[in-house]
């Protein structure tokens, strides 16, 4: 099972998340993410992101370039459809978002970057990097290509009896993590419909496993950059408060503002909406939906003399860490969504 986090071109800067459930692999075999296979030599990669800057990665053809932004636009369709609180704020920013899935991505020139662990909550991460962005200046799906965060549940450090929840659904997938960026352009679950009994005892036990149970491949959430508006709310600080001034409820774990020991990426995040889901038992009932995301990358520092409009984005602080997107993560949880509903 699959989902993911997609920046928000809005903010002109995007990144894509996804999750996913999945059993750990032997020590040698390789690292699998729905329909990726890593070699296991990079499991190793990086406990928490760099800050380091990259120069940008060859172009995509134009045919593959076009095709790509058809399919993550379909994706974004989806999660503006069923996430009214993303929606509205990006229409209060006039951007759109964009974000994808996992293999798809390395066979359209998207680089695996660096690995995050979150042992408490049973998992881990890679994030990849986009190609050139070459002749695309614009918005939403015409505009700058995101980086894309796929994170999955270590599901055999689980309870056994919520590994045979999990063992059970996959079951009724077949080859349906082969088609995980299908999947994520049209909403539908590649397995059964659960039932209501399952999803609250996983919801005891990992509200991550519980949210994939009943979400899929969907978009978890994506990002505004808000460094990239062109506007005097460019700061985070004043994008939350005109936010939060526009009657929406921000993540409070750990603080509204999550911020890098070093200071150079600081995020916020809506809390997730909701909506009515039917379980397969026929009990309706509400489950949490997606949330969108505000970061601002500020400059490196052996960069922080360019005019502004020199800056180019790969002069800003990249990647992402685990402190951060471990609070980012509690933003469909149970506790912030009962704060909304206040």
């Amino acid at each position: 099972m699959s989902t993911a986090t997609a920046t928000l071109a809005a903010a002109r800067s995007p990144a894509v998340a996804l999750l996913s459930l999945r059993r750990r692999a032997p020590a040698a075999a390789p690292i699998r993410f729905p329909g990726l296979r890593v070699g296991s030599g990079c499991r190793h990669i990086a406990m928490a992101s760099a800050a380091h800057s990259r120069a940008p990665t060859d172009p995509l053809p134009k045919g593959a370039d076009l095709f790509f932004r058809a399919v993550i636009s379909n994706m974004e369709k989806v999660y503006l459809s069923r996430n009214p609180t993303a929606k509205t704020i990006l229409e209060l920013v006039n951007g759109y978002g964009i974000n994808s899935l996992s293999d798809f991505f390395t066979d359209f020139g998207y680089l695996p970057r660096e690995e995050l662990r979150f042992p408490a909550k049973k998992l881990r991460a890679l994030w990849f990097s986009p190609p050139t962005n070459d002749g695309y200046s614009g918005t939403g799906t015409y505009g700058p290509l995101p980086r894309i965060f796929i994170s999955e549940l270590l599901v055999d450090e689980l309870t056994t009896q919520s590994q045979e929840i999990i063992h059970k659904y996959i079951k009724t997938s077949g080859n349906g993590n082969n088609h995980a960026a299908i999947a994520s352009t049209s909403g539908e679950l590649t397995w059964e419909k659960p039932i209501y009994s399952d999803f609250q005892i996983l919801s005891r036990e990992s509200e991550y496993a519980a949210w994939t149970l009943v979400n899929g491949y969907a978009l978890n959430h994506a990002t505004i950059a808000t460094h990239r508006l062109e506007s005097d709310i460019r700061s985070i600080n004043k994008f939350n408060k005109f936010v939060e001034d526009n009657g929406f409820k921000l993540n409070s774990e750990g603080g509204i503002l999550k911020v890098s020991p070093d200071g150079l990426l600081q995020q916020s995040s809506t809390v997730a909406d909701s909506s009515l889901f039917t379980f397969a038992d026929g009990i309706t009932e509400s489950i949490p939906r997606s949330y969108i995301e505000f970061a601002e990358r500020l400059l490196l520092p052996q960069f922080k003399d360019l005019q502004d409009e020199e800056v180019k984005e790969y002069h800003r602080r990249d990647g992402f860490e685990v402190g951060n997107a471990d609070k980012i993560f509690e933003s469909t949880s149970k506790d912030q969504l009962t704060r909304r509903s206040a």
